[in-house]
């Protein structure tokens, strides 16, 4: 794999907004509403028509309504979007925490289906799939030697709940060609990663994305986190661009006391909708803390707002990223949907923590630059808030709207200018391909390693040292040497995560991990 010289700050940005822009079409109540049938053509029909009918070359009128379509939600907000039919299925399986499918981690390497390790209990595992394997047929279906588009791939992989599928694997440690049939089956997609304890007292949940699932998988964490005798929930946010409104509100219901208020909504007729706490959550009483990052959005931030300004607990982080909008999911007859903000909502201070958008979208998701550029990202008081925009917790202490949710405790993007570039590689893709290609030189000697065995085995092989020679023959020119203890950390974990499980990965890379480093303090 070759990766030419890249500009980190380039990348720091474009994968920092990443999260933000797919939020954005998500973050939306779980409504469904069809408008009334306008039988009139009107000038956008007629124009399409005379396309179609006289217009001397063929053209896909299908694309030209897309282009159209994307054109007028763009002058609205950057949050109004369109989903074409030919995305509506993944953000939908995506959003429903769920998919029927084989049940393998994989990727294309070398142009073929590597697969990184089956899951636990899924059908590929049954049917004795391994890591390492490639898979060459579904069915009759070549499936190496070419590149494929993830839309051709996956509905070979997946299919309806029980329908069989042969898959012609090769497994390099027999150099043999396998037969293996199975049926497909639910294959869950989490959005709670992990649910672990730091130390004796604090729990720590992640929450990725708010889905239809998440607060069923929170409430099994959190209920697990209490009977390990947690006092203390961490929920971090950072990097959760949004989802459900009413699974956010589930959540925060629990460690709030009857009443208290969530969020409130209103629309353009001036019409509000107030959400109250329900009696009897799960966790009224014990400690909460709160972490977010300029990633954290909508949903994250209706969380996080809920628990500041009830005084219920710490937010820990840096400024969140400001979106106040509500989405409606609109189908549009023809399998496409349109994603209209019909709404502002305001925390229970009554703030708006909408930043502004009328310099268009490309400014508006590109002020993950400006932040760093003006230092804010690594001082608060480079934080620019106005005055006006002043409103008071249940208990007094002054909070502020207008551009996210700016946090009780600061923390910086990672200690001093720099090391973010390093961060951002250790958590890119080309690590997953590096401890890939470590282990697929002899899989055998991993066989039957212990958690223990395998850490002795990782610094006896010095893989950092490989790793930076790896990103060297790349063509990638950064260097690890100020931060080897973060590089090692990251490269021993993914080790760990393809070997074993994404819990002890992510107990291993929540040591370095600066906001974590805050709550322990407290």
């Amino acid at each position: 794999m070759k990766i030419k010289k890249i500009y980190w700050p380039i990348v720091f940005f474009s994968i920092l907004g990443l999260g933000v822009v797919i939020g954005g079409k998500l973050n939306y109540f779980s409504q469904d509403i069809s408008g009334s049938v306008n039988n009139h053509k009107n000038k956008l029909n007629r124009l399409i028509n005379l396309i179609e009918q006289n217009y001397v070359d063929q053209i896909n009128t299908d694309s030209i309504v897309d282009l159209t379509v994307n054109g007028i939600l763009e002058k609205l907000d950057p949050h109004s979007v369109y989903i074409a039919k030919n995305e509506i299925d993944q953000v939908a399986e995506s959003m429903r925490g769920d998919f029927v499918g084989i049940g393998v981690n994989f990727y294309m390497y070398n142009d073929s289906v590597a697969v990184i390790k089956p899951l636990p209990g899924g059908p590929s595992e049954k049917a004795g799939i391994k890591a390492g394997d490639r898979i060459l047929f579904a069915d009759n279906y070549q499936l190496f030697g070419k590149k494929l588009p993830n839309d051709s791939l996956f509905p070979r992989l997946k299919g309806k709940i029980g329908s069989e599928v042969e898959l012609t694997v090769y497994r390099k440690s027999v150099n043999k060609k396998l037969k293996v049939k199975l049926k497909r089956g639910v294959i869950p997609i989490k959005s709670v990663d992990v649910a672990l304890m730091l130390n004796e007292r604090i729990g720590y949940i992640k929450i990725n994305r708010f889905a239809e699932s998440t607060y069923k998988e929170f409430k099994n964490g959190l209920l697990k986190l209490k009977k390990q005798g947690a006092l203390t929930i961490v929920l971090d946010v950072r990097d959760n661009g949004g989802g459900y409104l009413d699974q956010a509100v589930k959540i925060v219901d629990d460690f709030l006391v009857e009443n208290a208020p969530i969020v409130s909504t209103k629309n353009k007729r001036g019409k509000v909708d107030k959400t109250l706490a329900t009696k009897n959550g799960l966790f009224e009483n014990g400690e909460v803390i709160v972490l977010i990052n300029e990633n954290s959005a909508s949903a994250s931030e209706i969380l996080a707002g809920a628990i500041q300004d009830n005084d219920r607990g710490l937010i820990i982080g840096r400024r969140s990223f400001g979106k106040g909008l509500v989405q409606r999911e609109m189908p549009l007859g023809d399998g496409s949907a349109v994603r209209l903000t019909v709404a502002r909502y305001y925390t229970p201070s009554g703030r708006s923590i909408q930043k502004p958008y009328v310099e268009g979208n490309e400014m508006y998701f590109n002020e993950f630059e400006k932040r760093f550029y003006s230092g804010e990202l690594y001082e608060k008081d480079s934080i620019k808030v106005a005055d006006s925009l002043k409103f008071k917790t249940l208990k007094g202490r002054t909070v502020f709207g207008g551009g996210g949710i700016i946090p009780d405790v600061f923390v910086p993007l990672n200690g001093k200018h720099g090391d973010e570039a390093t961060e951002m590689l250790m958590q890119s893709g080309i690590v997953s391909y590096f401890v890939f290609e470590q282990l697929e030189k002899n899989r055998k000697q991993f066989e039957g390693l212990t958690l223990e065995t395998l850490k002795k085995k990782f610094a006896e092989n010095k893989y950092l040292d490989k790793f930076t020679a790896y990103l060297h023959q790349s063509g990638v020119s950064i260097e690890l040497k100020n931060n080897r203890e973060m590089a090692n950390n990251y490269l021993l974990a993914e080790f760990i995560r393809q070997l074993f499980d994404e819990e002890k990965a992510f107990e291993l890379k929540l040591k370095n991990d600066l906001m974590i480093q805050e709550v322990l303090k407290k």
